[in-house]
């Protein structure tokens, strides 16, 4: 027996160490308890101010009610299982609009700024005039390039170099730094001239013999076209086979052929 009266002792000892022993809100303190009603049991209610005590805003009761200060790191503020709050509406139609949001627009990223191929077609001669000494013709041309912007971007042509062969030997080249604007989906034509000088010896019979009735020669022309597309610059090559007659001038006019993409 003595012993169970030591034991019930120290636990009473125990129970009032929990609160401190301040007057002030120690009435008020034992008003914070919980019952076991099955409706569910406010734990904070209106009280008055004591002189003297600090006192912050229940979190629990919408700013109804006040706990003291000296207790706000003690106390557990519960709330019902079936609360609203512990239940996100929504949810599910939240997480697919954001998800269906997300892949409309980089979808929609990658359409606009994907890099489409850049058409580059050789129309043809615009103009050529000949020249011929003891040993040599002079053949200077005027070619058209056609360039067609496929992509939804500008893009911008920043150089253009040209090189023309004559039986496999290069007898003209040329390179243009150039700064065109093509917007998007557009087509642009660019006019370029090259100085030829052919040395070889039947080339020149051909264009200079009158006994001979046709005097055309072929030129085969390759070309590298560079252009910059969103920051980043890429090349292309192209080539073209032309017959230019060499025994007099032409000028042949070409129109801008529009290519869809």
């Amino acid at each position: 027996m003595g012993a169970t009266f030591s034991q019930l002792a120290s636990q009473e000892d125990e129970n009032k160490m929990i609160l401190p022993p301040d007057p002030a809100f120690g009435s008020k303190a034992a008003s914070y308890s919980s019952t076991g009603n099955s409706k569910p049991f406010c734990s904070c209610v209106p009280c008055d101010r004591a002189a003297g005590t600090g006192f912050v805003t229940c979190p629990t009761c919408q700013g109804s009610g006040e706990i003291p200060r000296e207790l706000e790191k003690q106390l557990v503020a519960l709330i019902p299982y079936g609360d609203q709050r512990l239940k996100p509406r929504h949810t599910k139609l939240s997480v697919f609009l954001a998800v269906f949001i997300c892949l409309v627009t980089s979808s929609l990223i990658v359409f606009f700024l994907f890099p489409r191929t850049i058409a580059v077609q050789p129309v043809g001669l615009d103009s050529s005039t000949v020249a011929t000494d003891e040993a040599n013709v002079y053949l200077n041309i005027t070619s058209i390039l056609n360039i067609s912007n496929n992509n939804y971007c500008p893009i911008t042509v920043t150089q253009l170099t040209i090189e023309v062969l004559h039986l496999s030997l290069v007898v003209g080249q040329v390179s243009h730094s150039l700064l065109l604007h093509i917007g998007s989906l557009a087509s642009e034509q660019i006019f370029y001239a090259v100085a030829n000088r052919i040395w070889d010896e039947n080339t020149y019979k051909i264009c200079t013999w009158l006994e001979i009735k046709v005097h055309h020669v072929l030129l085969h022309i390759q070309g590298t076209l560079t252009y910059s597309y969103l920051s980043r610059s890429e090349q292309l090559v192209f080539q073209s086979y032309e017959y230019v007659d060499c025994r007099g001038n032409t000028s042949v006019p070409h129109l801008l052929v529009s290519h869809p993409p």
